[in-house]
């Protein structure tokens, strides 16, 4: 092999490992940023939650008809956890196997249990096609049936 043909073989190889490494870093920097996103628009979405379930002024224009401010406040405020619990799972926060259990503890509660029956259907409905998103909602659906108190509190 002539020494030119050896400097571009070698030139060539150098280049396409150049290619493989820039093209990964912006497949995670592109990662990074949709993690960041989802950061900030959940950020916006508790920010708002705890505004709504603190204030009852604000929690009034928002209160489904047949329902108290007070009580539509508490299930706001049950909102308000399983959207964290929800953000760290999409983060990754949350190990493989952990979900159920944490689904469970959440559950656990008669205010995330009334939100649940209240707005469960809402919550399947916006995550319709979005995988990671289906199978939150199916387990913490699970875990809401499976307590032996599930029954919804009378409002």
């Amino acid at each position: 092999m002539k020494l030119t043909t050896a400097v571009l073989a070698a030139g060539a190889a150098v280049s396409l490992t150049t290619a493989v490494v820039g093209a990964a870093r912006l497949r995670q920097d592109a990662r990074h940023q949709a993690e960041r996103n989802e950061a900030i628009v959940t950020r916006n979405q508790l920010d708002w939650l705890a505004q709504m379930s603190t204030d009852a002024s604000l929690a009034k224009p928002w209160v489904p008809e047949g329902m108290d401010v007070e009580e539509y406040m508490q299930l706001l405020n049950a909102n308000q956890l399983i959207c964290m619990l929800s953000l760290r799972d999409r983060l990754g926060f949350v190990r493989d196997g952990q979900l159920p259990f944490y689904a469970s503890m959440v559950m656990s509660s008669d205010v995330c249990r009334r939100y649940w029956h209240r707005f469960g259907d809402l919550r399947a409905r916006e995550a319709e096609g979005d995988q990671r998103a289906e199978h939150f909602t199916h387990v913490l659906d699970q875990a809401a049936k499976n307590q032996p108190h599930a029954q919804p509190a009378a409002a």
